[in-house]
C-alpha cells in the first residue's frame, strides 16, 4: 500500500472509532441523562402512555388517570376531592411537572423505580402493559374531611397526628386548589395555572408545612417543659414568685395579659389556664435563652422535617433577653410551622417521646404486593415522661375549665392550649388564632392535632384560639376515634 492510501486509511480508522467512543459514550455515560431531558418528546410521551398508579387513603384510590383529547399525551391525572387532597398529594402536570406525593414518589407511580424492577421484567414475557405501583399514605379520611370542611372558606391548615406512631392523619390547608384543571397540556390547562399563581390568597402555598407562624399562646407549653426539665419548679401547683405587673428585663416595658386574669403568683397549672403572659414570660427569661433553644430543638424546632415532603424550619431564635421573654410566649421572632406545633402536642401526649411525622406507610407494586413498608421511627426525647405527665395534666386542666372548653369530647379525656398571635404592626392586623390538643384514651393517645387559622375574627374575651380553632381540632379528634 502507497504512503497516501495507508494514510487515508488511518485517518478513515480514526473517525470510526471516534465515532464507536461517541456511541458508547452516548448510550451508556450520558443515557439516564439524556433520558431525563425535558426536551426529551419521546420519553415524554412515553411517561404518558400508561395509567398512573395511585395514591390510596383508607384502602381507596384518591387519585386515578383518564384518556386524554388530542394529545400525544395518552393519560393525565386526575383527582377525588382535589382541593382536599392538594396539600397531601401535590400536583401532577403534563405541562408544569408535580410536586410533594407526586414527585417524590414518582418512580414507584409511573412503574420505573428499581423496587417494581421484577414486576416490569415479568410483563416483558407476559405481555401484559406497563402499569404504575401505588403509594398508600397514613392520612385518615374522616379526618382530612373534618379538618378541610372545618377550615371551610377560611386561611389556615390543620394537622393531626398518631403520637404513638408518628404517622400524619390528617394535612389540610385552605384556600386549596384542585390539580386536575392543570394537569394536561392544553391552553385550558395553562389559562388554570396562570390563574393559581395571580391568585393573592395562595391558594396553591402549603400552609401546613411551608408557612411559618407566631405560635402564640400554644408556645407556653414549650416553655413549661423547659422550666420542668431545668428544674425551676417541681409541682405545676405551686407559686410561681410572678410578681404583676413584670416588666421586660432590660426594659420599663411592662408585659400586658390579656383580660383581668389572675397571674400573680399563678401555678404553672393556672397560669396555662388562664394563659398569662406575665407568667411564661418572666419563666422564659430564667430559663435563659440557650437552655430554651436547647428544649425547643428537642421538640424539632430549627431543623427541617421531611414527612416525606419537607416542610419548613420551626425557628427558635438566638435573642437578647427581652425578645427571648417574648419568645417564650410565641411571639417577637419565634416561628413555627402547624406541623410543628402538631409535633409538640403529640410529644407531651407521648410522655415525651417525639417519633418522626410520616405520610407514606407503603409502597405497592401493580401486583399490590408491598415492596416498602414504613417503620416509625423516634426523633428524641423531648422531655421526661414524669414531666410530659404534669404537662398533660395542665393542658386537660385548659379544656376542662379553662380557654380551651370548646374541644370537650363527652366521655375522652383532651387537653388543649389555645393561642393568639398577634399580627401587623402593632398588632394592627387580624389575630392568628391557635390551639393545639391531644384526645386520650385508656390505650394511650391516638391523635395529636394543631390548627390555625389566619384571618378569622378571632374572639379576645375568649383570650386565645378557643373560639374559632378548638372547634376544629375537636372535630378532627372526633373523626380519628370514631374510625378505632
Amino acid at each position: 500500500m502507497n504512503k497516501p492510501l495507508r494514510r487515508i486509511a488511518i485517518f478513515c480508522g480514526i473517525l470510526i472509532l471516534a465515532l464507536l467512543v461517541r456511541t458508547n459514550y452516548l448510550q451508556y455515560v450520558r443515557a439516564d441523562e439524556l433520558n431525563t431531558r425535558d426536551e426529551n418528546r419521546r420519553v415524554r410521551i412515553e411517561r404518558y402512555a400508561h395509567e398512573r398508579g395511585a395514591i390510596v387513603v383508607d384502602g381507596k384510590a384518591v387519585t386515578g388517570s383518564v384518556e386524554t383529547e388530542s394529545s400525544d399525551f395518552k393519560y393525565k391525572r386526575s383527582w377525588k376531592d382535589g382541593p382536599m387532597w392538594a396539600p397531601v398529594t401535590g400536583y401532577s402536570s403534563q405541562a408544569f411537572g408535580s410536586t410533594q406525593l407526586e414527585s417524590i414518589e414518582d418512580g414507584i407511580l409511573t412503574g420505573n423505580d428499581d423496587q417494581l424492577f421484577f414486576d416490569r421484567t415479568l410483563s416483558m414475557f407476559t405481555g401484559e402493559k406497563k402499569q404504575g405501583g401505588n403509594v398508600v399514605t397514613t392520612l385518615n379520611g374522616a379526618a382530612q374531611k373534618a379538618a378541610f370542611e372545618g377550615l371551610g372558606k377560611k386561611k389556615g391548615a390543620a394537622v393531626a397526628l398518631d403520637p404513638q406512631t408518628g404517622a400524619i392523619l390528617a394535612l389540610a390547608s385552605t384556600p386549596s386548589y384542585d390539580p386536575s384543571t392543570f394537569a394536561g397540556n392544553s391552553e385550558k390547562d395553562s389559562a388554570a395555572w396562570e390563574k393559581l399563581l395571580k391568585d393573592e390568597d395562595k391558594p396553591m402555598l402549603n400552609r401546613a408545612l411551608r408557612e411559618t407562624y407566631p405560635p402564640g399562646s400554644t408556645f407556653k407549653v414549650v416553655t413549661a417543659a423547659a422550666a420542668l426539665e431545668n428544674g425551676l419548679y417541681d409541682s405545676i401547683d405551686e407559686s410561681t414568685n410572678s410578681p404583676l405587673p413584670w416588666t421586660l428585663p432590660q426594659s420599663t416595658t411592662p408585659l400586658s395579659n390579656e383580660g383581668n386574669i389572675p397571674c400573680k403568683n399563678a401555678s404553672l397549672r393556672n397560669a396555662l389556664k388562664y394563659s398569662c403572659n406575665t407568667v411564661f414570660g418572666k419563666m422564659s427569661d430564667d430559663v435563659g435563652n440557650e437552655k430554651m433553644i436547647e428544649q425547643a430543638n428537642k421538640f424539632g424546632f430549627n431543623k427541617q422535617v421531611f414527612t416525606p415532603t419537607r416542610a419548613e424550619a420551626s425557628v427558635y431564635p438566638e435573642d437578647n433577653r427581652p425578645q427571648n421573654a417574648l419568645a417564650g410566649i410565641g411571639q417577637a421572632s419565634n416561628r413555627t410551622t402547624p406541623l410543628q406545633m402538631a409535633m409538640v402536642a403529640s410529644a407531651i401526649a407521648n410522655d415525651g417521646k417525639l417519633m418522626q411525622p410520616y405520610m407514606v406507610a407503603a409502597r405497592q407494586a401493580p401486583s399490590l404486593d408491598n415492596v416498602y413498608t414504613a417503620e416509625p421511627k423516634e426523633l428524641s426525647q423531648a422531655l421526661s415522661a414524669e414531666n410530659a405527665q404534669k404537662i398533660q395534666q395542665m393542658m386537660e386542666t385548659v379544656v376542662d375549665s379553662g380557654t380551651g372548653t370548646r374541644a370537650k369530647i363527652d366521655g375522652v379525656t383532651v387537653g388543649g392550649k389555645t393561642g393568639t398571635a398577634q399580627h401587623g404592626l402593632n398588632n394592627s392586623e387580624k389575630p392568628y388564632a391557635w390551639f393545639i390538643s391531644y384526645a386520650k384514651t385508656a390505650e394511650g393517645s391516638p391523635v395529636a392535632v394543631a390548627v390555625v387559622v389566619e384571618d378569622g375574627q378571632a374572639n379576645r374575651d375568649d383570650i386565645s384560639g378557643g373560639g374559632l380553632a378548638a372547634p376544629i381540632a375537636k372535630s378532627v379528634m372526633e373523626a380519628v376515634l370514631d374510625s378505632k
